[in-house]
């Protein structure tokens, strides 16, 4: 009899052990239980710890409390100002309500990364290029919104959204390099002609100041020749002159145009023979007509016929009118006869 007790304390103590076995759960401090009682939700949450369930009746489901960093995968899309792009983000996101987690959404996870991807696509063909690429913070905020609407009743926040890269197109990679070094040399040249402007009235005023004293002007040239003749340069550069430049500039321009030569005179005719067949009287010297004949001109030409007259030996004998010739030559056959 003692032996049947013994025997059956032994199977029950046996039957609760194993019980206890089946029934004990341990929640960990970053878990949550959730305890479906023939399929249905049974009281609160279970906290993190020791819990027990009825074997083969409950089941306990845990969810994960702790902050998950969900990345999001590149999106192919189309901007607002039609420019081709690739972005992927990364989600954090984490579950506030874990008997929803559970109840209201099969999968938690992967709702929450399927909705980021539409959401990512629908950000990326509402914006602009230039707003991906430098105003990723109201982008980071309006994304957030859009996974955070549909997930408040899934028992999950989304802590924040982050767009992590944007791929463009090798064209527009060159296009917006050529775009910034055109700016970086537009205000490298507005620089560079501030700058002249300054030095431009430093040197204005300097200009002035060795004008009231010229003594400056020298000391100036003299500390220019030192600075160059420091470096053991083999050629030394001196300052000009610019008024001896336009002085020669001056002498180097051509005076007024010279009258143009004078035709040269017609050669004069030879003389005709007479009609008795003698030669006309030519004098030695051409007379010059009255028009170019000067009284110095005249003068001259007089002085030299009488030189050449007293270097023959006597005077200069004219030579006999045409009349006085006719009348001292011998008569020819024709006179003769009408003369007898």
């Amino acid at each position: 009899m003692v032996e049947d007790v013994l025997t059956a304390v032994i199977a029950a103590g046996c039957a609760g052990l194993v019980y206890a076995a089946g029934a004990a759960r341990v929640v960990k401090q970053y878990e949550r239980g959730v305890v479906l009682r023939l399929g249905r939700f049974a009281g609160a949450v279970r906290s993190p710890g020791f819990t027990m369930i009825v074997p083969f009746v409950d089941r306990l489901y845990k969810v994960n409390m702790q902050i998950v960093t969900l990345p999001i995968p590149a999106q192919e899309g189309i901007t607002r100002d039609n420019v081709t792009v690739r972005v992927d983000a990364v989600v954090y996101f984490k579950v506030v309500d874990a008997a929803n987690a559970v109840i209201q959404v099969e999968d938690y996870r992967f709702a929450v990364s399927q909705m980021a991807q539409t959401s990512l696509r629908s950000i990326i063909g509402k914006s602009d290029l230039d707003d991906l690429l430098s105003n990723r913070e109201k982008l980071n905020q309006g994304l957030e919104l859009m996974i955070d609407s549909p997930a408040i009743g899934w028992g999950v926040q989304i802590d924040r959204v982050e767009i992590k890269d944007v791929s463009l197109p090798d064209t527009m990679k060159r296009s917006m390099a050529r775009q910034a070094e055109a700016d970086r040399e537009r205000r490298a040249r507005i620089i560079n002609a501030d700058a002249e402007l300054q030095a431009s009235k430093k040197l204005a005023e300097a200009a002035q100041q060795m004008e009231d004293t010229p003594a400056a002007l020298q000391l100036r040239l003299l500390q220019t020749v030192t600075a160059v003749a420091t470096e053991k340069n083999s050629t030394l550069v001196l300052p000009f002159p610019v008024e001896l430049l336009r002085f020669l500039e001056k002498a180097q321009q051509p005076g007024p145009a010279a009258p143009p030569p004078a035709a040269p005179a017609p050669a004069p005719e030879p003389p005709k023979p007479l009609a008795n067949g003698s030669q006309p009287f030519t004098p030695a010297h051409p007379v010059a007509e009255a028009a170019s004949v000067t009284p110095v001109r005249a003068a001259a030409d007089a002085a030299a016929l009488q030189a050449e007259s007293e270097g023959e030996g006597g005077p200069v004998s004219r030579a006999p009118e045409p009349e006085a010739r006719a009348a001292s030559e011998p008569a020819g056959p024709e006179q003769q006869r009408s003369e007898r």
